[in-house]
């Protein structure tokens, strides 16, 4: 996908707060260690870069599971498989 830069920034703020809630929320992580984590896994990627934006083929809630629970979150915690109603509403106006 080619991205603007405006739609990449757009795109990476909102992943790194709905990744940072994750943290926070399931994670126990204080507001400032969760956005270092956020910004750890979505780091700013430059124009040019190759697969610019691959990591946002999954969405934030998908890999802050694999962060806090590893590999077979699904398997072992399948009550976190789809997100809350609370981190969809982070989207929201």
């Amino acid at each position: 996908m080619t991205w603007s830069e405006e739609e990449y920034i757009a795109c990476l703020r909102g992943e790194r707060r709905r990744y940072a809630w994750v943290m926070r929320r399931y994670g126990g992580l204080p507001p400032s260690r969760a956005r270092e984590a956020a910004v750890g896994h979505y780091p700013y990627e430059p124009s040019g870069a190759p697969y610019r934006g691959l990591v946002f083929h999954d969405e934030a809630w998908h890999w802050a599971m694999l962060a806090l629970y590893g590999d077979r979150y699904t398997v072992e915690h399948p009550e976190l498989i789809a997100p809350p109603a609370e981190y969809q509403a982070l989207d929201r106006p």
